[in-house]
């Protein structure tokens, strides 16, 4: 029989739901049409995707037209905050973001700072919190946009968004305000337009559903300009031939990530919190990076063993199947250390022991008990 795992990378993927894998199977095998083609064929997978639509518009208590299908939250993010920008540079030349963000939104902004825009960064306080009224003051009268997101990927901070849609548009009200809800969605509730948020992007692959697949909400009535062009797919927004099995996927994932979300939330929320007693009381000099409670989310740990090195932490418990990261796993083969805890002004050694769990509904409390045994081994054995 193979070993048993113990998977706590969840915010680096997550498993797939059998349910979605299945669903997945049969749209390939039986709607396996173009859904633009005006045969049957094509119809019949017209109706899966706009079925998976308004599931996901209905989730998110907004309209199936503001649902785009996307490759996944860094062609999201890519496509708003782009295509935001440089759809309104009449309108001004300024932009406002976060150092902590993901780099699928850093980087964006990198690239429209060669473009001629001015981007101000916002920093976080110690624990990776933004406060509102230091968004708002950093907008102006130039501002086109301001994105923030909900849950940092790799400390587990969760930002008041709402509160900051308010304070900025209250600023400029013609600001448009983009979230990376990436690691949030089917975590946390958030509905969009009650926040006040213009766009947003999710992954389908964080909240169980297939790699590939992910979606932007944006708000009726905002225009951007498409990153691809080749096709009046997704309203003229995205060109592609959709990938039907994968949005199928994608929006059943979703379904059942948002069944009984509270219960699942408290839930993941106190085996963290286990996990972290259980680490803290044998190594009391353990660091936690991040906030906590009311602003940090139930699913994710970023905890710092000051002196050791993550990566040989990570290892050490991949000898007894515990699956952890050292944060961000599109920065896992650099050698740099974190922006997110640069950005938190931690020291190098602080930096340099920092490790990231990520849970998800599919771990019990088993699992963190065994984890948390094999994390205190493999310290003790390395301190």
């Amino acid at each position: 029989m193979p070993p048993v795992e113990f998977y706590l990378d969840n915010s680096a993927t997550s498993p797939v739901f059998p349910q979605v894998i299945s669903i997945m199977n049969k749209v390939m095998q039986e709607e396996y049409g173009n859904p633009s083609s005006l045969h049957r064929r094509g119809s019949g997978a017209d109706r899966v995707m706009e079925t998976a639509r308004r599931t996901i518009a209905e989730l998110l208590c907004v309209s199936g037209e503001e649902i785009i299908f996307t490759s996944g939250g860094t062609e999201s993010n890519n496509l708003a905050i782009m295509g935001i920008a440089r759809r309104n540079r009449r309108r001004g030349d300024h932009l406002v973001t976060t150092l902590i963000e993901h780099s699928s939104v850093l980087e964006p902004f990198q690239q429209l700072e060669e473009e001629g825009f001015r981007v101000t960064y916002l920093l976080p306080d110690e624990k990776g919190f933004i406060e509102p009224a230091a968004a708002a003051e950093a907008v102006n009268k130039q501002t086109i946009l301001v994105s923030v997101m909900h849950v940092n990927n790799e400390i587990g901070t969760v930002q008041p968004v709402s509160q900051i849609a308010k304070a900025v548009k209250a600023r400029n009200p013609n600001v448009y305000f983009h979230v990376d809800g990436v690691q949030s969605f089917g975590k946390l509730p958030l509905q969009p337009a009650e926040a006040g948020i213009d766009a947003l992007s999710i992954s389908a692959h964080k909240f169980h559903g297939p790699r590939g697949m992910g979606a932007l909400f944006l708000r009726r009535g905002i225009h951007v300009d498409p990153l691809l062009r080749g096709g009046g797919h997704e309203g003229g927004v995205r060109a592609g031939t959709e990938n039907t099995p994968g949005i199928a996927g994608m929006a059943l994932a979703a379904r059942l990530s948002y069944e009984d979300q509270q219960q699942k939330m408290e839930r993941l929320a106190s085996l963290k919190e286990k996990l972290l007693a259980t680490v803290t009381n044998a190594h009391p000099w353990a660091v936690v990076n991040g906030a906590t409670g009311e602003y940090g989310a139930p699913h994710i740990l970023n905890i710092s063993f000051p002196g050791l090195k993550g990566e040989l932490i990570l290892h050490g418990l991949e000898e007894d199947n515990v699956y952890i990261s050292t944060g961000s796993a599109c920065h896992s083969h650099k050698n740099d250390p974190s922006h997110v805890l640069q950005a938190l002004k931690l020291d190098e050694r602080t930096m340099e022991g920092a490790i990231r769990i990520s849970l998800s509904e599919q771990n019990t409390e088993e699992q963190i008990d065994f984890a948390a045994a094999a994390l205190n081994k493999v310290i003790t054995a390395l301190s």
